[in-house]
C-alpha cells in the first residue's frame, strides 16, 4: 500500500487537534454514586496491516463487551455520550472504519472500498483485541459490516441492538434511495455525480436534523466533527465507492434473515421512526424472523443517540440485564 502523502498526513493532524484535543477520560459514576476507572474513555488506535484503526474504549475488560459499530458519515463520535453510560458495567468499544473517523483513509487506489473489506478489517480488529464474543450494535452502516460479523461468527455474538441499520428490501423502497439505486444499476459518471449532493454541509446537517422533535438539542459538533474529515482530498471518492458497494447488501439480507430465524440472538430495537433514509417499514420486519425481537420505536430521526441517548441508554441497560451476565 502506498504511503498516505505528506498533505493528507498534515490535513489529518490538524483536523484531530481541532476536534479532538488533547486525550481525555469520561467517568461515570457507579450505582453507589463512585466514579471508577474503568468506566473513563480511551481514546486509541491499533495497527492493522497498514491502516491505524482509532477506537474509543472503556469499561472493565472482564465485563461482557459491548461492540459498537458507526453509521454514515459519522464514526464512533455518535458512540460518545453512549459510551460512558454503559461502561460501569459493561466493556464497550467502539471503532472508526477505515475512511472514517481518525482512522486511517488510504485513497480509492491503495485500499478497496467495500461493505466487505470493511468488516474484514473489523473482523481483524474483534480478534486483535480478543473480543471473543459481544454484543453488537448496529446502526445504519453498521447494519451490513455487524451483520457479515455475526453471519461469519455466529457464536461470538450474545445479542443485537438494532438502532436504523437495515436488512430488508422494506427498509430501502423509498425516495431516498432512488438515485443510489440508479448508481448500483447503472456505475456511470452522471449517476456517481448525482449523489456528490450528500456529502455537502447541508446533506450532513440534513442527516442530524431531519425528522427530530426539537433540532435546537442536536449540537452542532457533530456536522463540526463529520464535515471536516468528509471534505478531506479523496474522501469524496472514498464515500462514493461506499455508495455503490451497499448494492452488494439487498443479495445477502435472504442469508442474514436466515442467521436471525436460525440463532435467535436477544434483539433490542431501538428505531427513530421519523428517519426518511431507514423508515420504521425496515424495523418492523425484524420480528418476522425472531421469535423475541424488543421494538421500540421512538419519535426522532435518523441519529436518534441525539436526541433520546438516555432513553436508548436505559433500554440497553434493562434490556442487557436480562440477557447478558455482568459484574
Amino acid at each position: 500500500m502506498k504511503t498516505q502523502s505528506i498533505t493528507q498526513l498534515v490535513i489529518g493532524a490538524a483536523i484531530a487537534v481541532a476536534f479532538v484535543g488533547p486525550i481525555t477520560k469520561t467517568a461515570r459514576a457507579d450505582d453507589r454514586g463512585h466514579v471508577t476507572a474503568d468506566s473513563q474513555v480511551m481514546h486509541r488506535t491499533i495497527q492493522i496491516d497498514d491502516l491505524e484503526i482509532f477506537y474509543r474504549e472503556a469499561g472493565p475488560k472482564d465485563a461482557p463487551t459491548l461492540l459498537l459499530l458507526h453509521g454514515f458519515p459519522t464514526s464512533s463520535h455518535m458512540f460518545r455520550n453512549l459510551i460512558p453510560a454503559l461502561a460501569d458495567r459493561y466493556h464497550v468499544v467502539a471503532p472508526d472504519y477505515p475512511g472514517f473517523g481518525f482512522s486511517s483513509a488510504p485513497s480509492v487506489d491503495e485500499f478497496e472500498y467495500s461493505f466487505d473489506n470493511l468488516a474484514r478489517e473489523i473482523q481483524v480488529f474483534t480478534e486483535r483485541l480478543k473480543l471473543d464474543q459481544y454484543s453488537l450494535y448496529v446502526m445504519d452502516y453498521g447494519a451490513p459490516i455487524g451483520f457479515r460479523l455475526a453471519t461469519a461468527h455466529p457464536e461470538r455474538v450474545q445479542t443485537l441492538i438494532i438502532q436504523n441499520g437495515n436488512a430488508y428490501e422494506e427498509g430501502i423502497d423509498n425516495q431516498f434511495w432512488v438515485p443510489v439505486k440508479a448508481f448500483w444499476n447503472e456505475r456511470s459518471s452522471e449517476n456517481r455525480d448525482a449523489l456528490r449532493s450528500m456529502l455537502t454541509l447541508d446533506a450532513t446537517k440534513w442527516q442530524f436534523t431531519n425528522g427530530v422533535r426539537n433540532a435546537a438539542t442536536i449540537s452542532p459538533d457533530n456536522w463540526g466533527h463529520v464535515q471536516p474529515l468528509l471534505d478531506r482530498p479523496g474522501n469524496d471518492e472514498i464515500q462514493l465507492e461506499l455508495f455503490h458497494s451497499y448494492g452488494s447488501n439487498p443479495a445477502l439480507y435472504p442469508q442474514w434473515q436466515a442467521y436471525l430465524r436460525k440463532h435467535q440472538p436477544p434483539t433490542l430495537i431501538v428505531w427513530g421512526k421519523n428517519d426518511a433514509i431507514f423508515p420504521a417499514e425496515g424495523a418492523y420486519p425484524y420480528q418476522r424472523d425472531l421469535k423475541n425481537a424488543e421494538l421500540h420505536l421512538l419519535d426522532t430521526g435518523h441519529f436518534a443517540l441525539e436526541e433520546d441517548g438516555e432513553v436508548i441508554a436505559n433500554h440497553m441497560r434493562r434490556f442487557l440485564g436480562q440477557h447478558v451476565h455482568s459484574r
